[in-house]
């Protein structure tokens, strides 16, 4: 994978995927790697829907959920399970594959199979972690953490790209507000996107309840559209999104995951949304 620069913003190349260009990008999948088929039946869903809509797509699940609010609640499969699966979405469907990784040893495992390696919220100034995950020439994705100013993301990219690995993205997903709810502050996104690095907003997270849900995190799901067409309006470059064919039987994360049956109305409203946004900023610097 490489970089090049455009208008001062870095764009990210994910298997021929340019993220950071002119196309809305959507990063999507179930909240963990629950099982061969979940996954397989999303991916196929995923992939023929961002066909048809003419929109770049990158899988994500993770393998492991080692920040869950109890002891109890479900992680994943296990590491070699989980990448397996994510492997075989990435060759038998031709996707691209984003997985969480929470610690230095995992890292170089991951990699094998991962396009993009995502550094969790709660993990974002872990030095180690992020060093490491620059070493491997991956693409990175770094959520800002729900106690973290925008500004100060800034020092979190410098981490990765001091090894050199400048394929580098940082995604908003909401800021703790009081102690079982998170609120999105859209200023976030406009600061990050001055760093000069694409810019992705995660509307399923950022409806998350933590641990509202005696033990395990409760959601707002209706709210994610809203969410979503705003973030947009805003300018992203990416759409993240957990998704599931049965988000109330989904293992993790199923309050603020939508269904798959929502997914295109969605997506059609944001599209449009970036077209026309995309037409303005045309017009106003061509």
């Amino acid at each position: 994978m490489n970089e090049t620069k455009a208008s001062n913003k870095r764009i990210i190349n994910v298997l021929g995927m340019r993220i950071g260009a002119d196309e809305l990008a959507l990063i999507a999948g179930p909240c963990a790697v629950e099982g061969e088929e979940v996954c397989m039946r999303t991916a196929e869903f995923l992939r023929e829907l961002t066909d048809e809509l003419g929109m770049p797509l990158i899988f994500k699940a993770s393998y492991d959920k080692a920040n869950r609010t109890s002891l109890h609640s479900f992680r994943g499969l296990g590491m070699k399970e989980g990448l397996r699966i994510l492997r075989k979405v990435k060759e038998e469907l031709g996707i691209p594959v984003l997985t969480d990784v929470h610690c230095v040893q995992q890292v170089d495992e991951a990699a094998e199979v991962a396009d993009v390696l995502q550094v969790p919220a709660f993990l974002c100034r872990q030095t180690d972690l992020l060093i490491k995950v620059g070493e491997t020439g991956r693409a990175v994705n770094i959520k800002k953490g729900q106690f973290m100013a925008p500004e100060d993301m800034r020092f979190a990219i410098e981490k990765v790209t001091s090894t050199g690995n400048h394929n580098v993205m940082v995604t908003e997903r909401g800021t703790t507000f009081g102690y079982h709810d998170l609120v999105v502050d859209m200023r976030s996104i406009v600061i990050m996107r001055s760093f000069g690095y694409p810019v992705i907003f995660d509307a399923t997270h950022s409806v998350q309840q933590p641990g509202a849900a005696h033990g395990s995190s409760g959601g707002r799901r209706e709210f994610v559209p809203h969410l979503a067409r705003a973030a947009v309006a805003v300018g992203v470059d990416a759409l993240f999104l957990e998704v599931h064919p049965s988000p109330d039987r989904a293992l993790s994360d199923g309050p603020n995951m939508l269904p798959l049956s929502q997914l295109k109305p969605l997506l059609q409203s944001v599209l449009a949304i970036h077209s026309v946004l995309r037409g303005i900023l045309t017009e106003h610097h061509p």
